[in-house]
């Protein structure tokens, strides 16, 4: 049946002669089997090919995208964990950060599954500290509320007309230093400070001798809460400043657009410290190590630890000044160290320098921009000193 111009093809086969029966062809048999169709040849073949060949994919294959998004997995956690908790996350970034560096140059399937296992056992630990970190601190906040509920009671039981609230208060506030959730004592703590202010907004009016003596006890409480922030801010291994520390000042500078240089600095070796002669040693090495940085450095200039073995010092200076200072530091701070392993062992003595990276910030960069600079200057340094030690090991070898 046609449509118009057009008819559907006729899909009929070509009719078979009725006194010549089909035949199979027989494979058996070389001289047929080159006599055959050539398209039965090639289909022939073709299965021959598929049954022979293992199309199945090599273990060894590994998709480049898909090391390339486990990477840059790597580098999310690492800067999750910086921002959930300064003062713990960034020995974790930085271990996170070697394990990606290491993949980007072997991405076989047993490197894949080493990084797993050291990515498991870095999340543990770090989980492990951070738990106790919040503990901790949950604990100087309670220590603080029963304190004030304490200042409240007394306050309220020399002011006869205002008992019966500050009794409430102080209840209140003895409930809340026995909550667990961070997220509940300050919501509680924020409600319960609304409270007191109005309370003692209502006393000034009535007695002004004891709204000065519940200032000067505010004034204490501010003082320890500042003394806490201090702690915060400075790094608890090293006494130097945290890296929070150091990026607040980075960002107060760019802001103001003063200019700054920094300088990033990476101990060489630092992992043979600690797997030789333990972490006690270890720590030992970056205390030291921050001390004499900081006594080399300018007081109006800030010296930080970035993340596990890495440093920071920042200064109020050009290119030029900053280079004059890296030279300080390979003069003065790089050298013999004396570690302690631990009690009832003996001290022993190494050798301990580092990479450095230089970067001035230049207006309309961005704190991440300045830091990544420094940071690629300071991994060029470090291959420059793997390929002179190892060209000495050989030069060695060969004497």
């Amino acid at each position: 049946m046609a449509i118009g111009n057009w008819s559907r093809p006729s899909l009929a086969m070509p009719p078979r002669k009725r006194d010549a029966p089909a035949r199979r062809p027989d494979f058996a048999s070389p001289a047929r089997a080159r006599d055959a169709n050539p398209g039965e040849r090639t289909l022939i073949s073709l299965k021959k090919y598929l049954d022979q060949k293992d199309l199945r994919p090599h273990p060894s294959d590994t998709p480049d995208e898909t090391v390339r998004c486990y990477r840059a997995l790597l580098l999310a956690i690492g800067k999750s964990a910086v921002h959930g908790s300064p003062a713990l996350g960034n020995d974790l970034e930085s271990a996170l950060k070697g394990l990606e560096h290491r993949l980007s140059i072997h991405s076989s399937p047993s490197a894949l599954l080493h990084t797993e296992k050291q990515v498991e056992v870095q999340l543990q630990e770090w989980g492990s500290r951070t738990a106790e970190h919040f503990k901790t601190r949950a604990d100087e906040v309670k220590e603080l509320l029963i304190a004030l509920a304490k200042t409240a009671e007394a306050v309220g039981d020399r002011n006869q007309g205002y008992t019966s609230q500050f009794k409430d208060l102080t209840k209140r506030l003895e409930t809340i230093a026995d909550l667990d959730d961070l997220t509940q004592i300050r919501t509680s703590v924020v409600a319960s400070v609304k409270e007191l202010k109005t309370h003692v907004e209502q006393m000034t009016r009535d007695s002004k001798q004891l709204v000065d003596q519940l200032r000067s006890e505010v004034t204490t409480y501010e003082t320890r809460l500042k003394a806490v922030e201090n702690l915060v801010l400075k790094d608890e291994l090293t006494g130097v400043a945290s890296r929070r520390s150091v990026e607040e000042r980075m960002q107060r500078c760019i802001e103001n657009k003063l200019a700054f240089c920094v300088i990033m600095i990476d101990l060489n070796g630092f992992k043979q410290v600690n797997d030789k002669y333990g972490h006690l040693a270890g720590d030992d090495l970056l205390r030291q190590f921050a001390m004499e940085l900081q006594m080399y450095t300018r007081s109006g200039d800030m010296v930080g630890r970035w993340g596990g073995d890495e440093f920071i010092v920042l200064l109020s200076a050009d290119t030029n000044g900053a280079s004059s200072h890296m030279d300080r530091i390979r003069e003065w701070v790089f050298g013999k160290y004396t570690i302690q392993r631990g009690a009832n062992k003996d001290a022993t003595v190494i050798h301990m320098d580092a990479s450095l990276g230089l970067a001035e910030w230049k207006d309309g960069n961005t704190m991440q921009e300045v830091v990544a600079e420094a940071d690629m200057a300071m991994y060029r340094d470090k291959n420059k000193s793997r390929a002179k030690a190892a060209a000495a090991q050989a030069d060695h070898a060969m004497a």
